[in-house]
């Protein structure tokens, strides 16, 4: 069979089950499920990772997956075979996206996917290990979206089962839990208070890891070596405008864009998302607060001069100011 043929048919039917699978999601009920498993015997696990992996592919909230994990399994084994589920369903769409639905995933996930590629190529592993431990995309969107991007298979598949673990220990934990206070079973104020505990630790996981991924600081020696060897990159002085012309100058190449300003100029810097942003400031104070911005707008390379203005000034290098470019004309 003609292979476009075969992806376009395998496609026209993951859009069918999509379809049924939202239209159906009303009546995939927590309580039926867990009925159905327990009902399996031995093949319970077997029969619920299954039922995830198909879960996460036709787009089925994983959350009361995870929960019914927790409630049947107990919250060692139930993490396992929910993380498990989870991760078979995360590849099978990751497969689906690479070969055979680029043009359906596409669309789906719009420019949100230049954001991913940009990250991806920037980060590789370490990016998918970001999104898997912060929610910036949808999850299940989020598997086919990373299928279109160079992301290698196995460190995929590994970022992802090990990424997802916190999340995955947490809500299951909680499963169990629920289930222990329905039935006032032995332990249930401790099995409470563990996922109250391991919630509270994956809701500060997204602080955590934005610092981890926060590029250390760039000395105004590196900065001096990249403008010298004419390296592509932009200097991008936050300051007032006032100050940039003021008494300390500013430096030749230097861009201004004032940190109040930077949100709503952050479209004009769109074709610097992974290319190198050097900031620069009176020392970096302002400099910090602008790499957050830039971090979480999804900018890729984006470095604190350390010491700024003040800094660069020490060393006697030159600097431009109103005084000097009056003189110049």
């Amino acid at each position: 069979m003609n292979k476009a043929v075969l992806r376009g048919m395998l496609g026209l039917i993951l859009l069918v089950a999509v379809g049924a699978a939202i239209a159906l999601r009303d009546r995939f009920d927590e309580s039926a499920l867990q009925a159905w498993v327990e009902g399996a015997g031995a093949a319970g696990p077997a029969l619920f990772m299954a039922l995830y992996a198909l879960a996460t592919i036709l787009f089925l909230p994983g959350s009361i997956l995870t929960l019914a994990g927790g409630a049947v399994f107990g919250p060692v084994w139930g993490t396992l075979w929910n993380l498990t589920g989870a991760t078979i369903g995360a590849t099978i769409a990751f497969l689906i996206a690479r070969y055979l639905g680029a043009d359906w995933v596409t669309q789906r996930a719009g420019p949100r996917l230049t954001k991913l590629n940009a990250g991806v190529t920037s980060e590789g592993w370490r990016f998918v290990a970001f999104v898997r431990l912060v929610p910036v995309f949808p999850f299940n969107l989020l598997n086919y979206a990373l299928g279109l991007t160079r992301i290698p298979f196995l460190a995929y598949v590994l970022a992802t089962w090990i990424f997802m673990l916190p999340g995955a220990l947490a809500y299951t934990w909680l499963g169990h839990a629920g289930r222990q206070a329905l039935g006032g079973g032995e332990g249930m104020i401790r099995n409470i208070l563990i996922a109250l505990a391991l919630l509270s630790a994956v809701a500060f996981l997204p602080r955590f890891v934005r610092k981890l991924r926060e590029k250390p600081m760039l000395s105004v020696e590196s900065l001096k070596q990249q403008l010298d060897a004419a390296a592509d990159v932009l200097v991008l002085d936050v300051r007032t405008a006032a100050d940039f012309i003021g008494e300390q100058g500013h430096i030749a190449a230097a861009r201004n864009l004032p940190l109040e300003e930077l949100p709503a100029h952050l479209a004009d810097l769109h074709d610097r998302k992974a290319r190198p942003i050097r900031l620069v400031c009176r020392t970096d104070r302002r400099s910090a607060k602008a790499a957050k911005v830039l971090l979480d707008a999804g900018f890729t390379d984006a470095q604190i001069i350390q010491g700024g203005m003040t800094a660069w000034i020490a060393k006697g290098w030159p600097v431009e100011t109103i005084l000097n470019q009056k003189s110049q004309s």
